[in-house]
């Protein structure tokens, strides 16, 4: 029960990696205010959830009164707000040689101006409440870059430097901000983003996955209570002295030498059909 006590409002929750959060701080004790523009989703979410566990706010991350509002109940639910986790976002496909300026503005609003928009209603009740802790979900798309993804990484670099300027302005007054660059998780998000390539290879989209990871130290997509569990730490008083770190969960993708993978590569298939019989 490492939260027990604290108030906790979570974006992007009705499902995926959000949902998972949502299930791992109740666990662990918390009040939840969840909030997606899913209210469907919502409503099965807190139906799954323990009675009295958490309220649900369907509203739009962009929108300054559904934000206000959303804060709003969390406090109303809980006394305080003493844990934000911003884990909504948006991933649309983009196009590598012409990036759509009404799409950059889209991706930037949701993934970057959001956070901001929580982050900045938020922090007076955390000032009241003596401290509190804030956790962005970034990626490792923040961190490092494919091509035909210009505005999704920019806005996930932006959040990882949105985090450390929260952190400097505000630890202080004992308000911590941290960050964490997922990898590859499987998600309906990442399933669906996978799909059309599974399509095109005449493939089962977990096929895609394995190939997309088989780079990876841990060979391995991750899980959304994985993530979660990360945030429980964050979010509780475990993790106090910690605060602007970017906590980069992608079982250990950066740490590889995309050269070396590639000769890597090469070397296996030789050896594959070195190994095929003759004849």
């Amino acid at each position: 029960m490492q939260l027990k006590g604290k108030v906790a409002l979570i974006t992007g929750a009705a499902g995926g990696i959000g949902a998972a959060i949502v299930s791992r701080f109740v666990n662990e004790g918390a009040l939840v205010c969840a909030t997606d523009c899913q209210q469907e989703a919502l409503d099965r979410l807190v139906k799954s959830m323990p009675a009295g566990s958490v309220v649900s706010y369907a509203g739009d991350v962009t929108s300054i009164r559904d934000v206000e509002q959303m804060i709003e109940i969390a406090v109303s639910f809980g006394g305080t707000l003493n844990v934000l986790v911003n884990s909504h976002g948006i991933d649309p496909l983009e196009g590598r040689d012409k990036v759509d300026p009404d799409l950059w503005h889209k991706i930037i609003e949701v993934n970057l101006t959001g956070p901001f928009l929580t982050i900045k209603k938020t922090i007076p009740h955390m000032l009241k409440a003596g401290g509190g802790s804030i956790i962005n979900i970034s990626s490792l798309a923040g961190l490092r870059y494919m091509a035909g993804r210009a505005s999704y990484s920019s806005s996930k670099g932006g959040l990882i430097s949105l985090t450390q300027q929260v952190a400097v302005e505000y630890g202080p007054a004992n308000i911590r901000c941290n960050v964490i660059c997922p990898g590859a998780i499987k998600t309906p998000l990442l399933e669906n983003n996978m799909r059309p390539l599974a399509r095109m290879l005449d493939k089962e989209v977990d096929w895609v996955l394995e190939k997309f990871t088989s780079f990876s130290p841990l060979r391995r997509v991750g899980t959304p209570e994985e993530i979660a569990a990360i945030c429980n730490f964050l979010a509780s008083d475990d993790s106090s002295l910690l605060t602007g770190g970017v906590f980069i969960a992608d079982g250990g993708t950066h740490l590889v030498d995309v050269n070396g993978s590639a000769i890597t590569s090469l070397f296996m298939n030789l050896q594959g059909k070195n190994q095929k019989p003759s004849g």
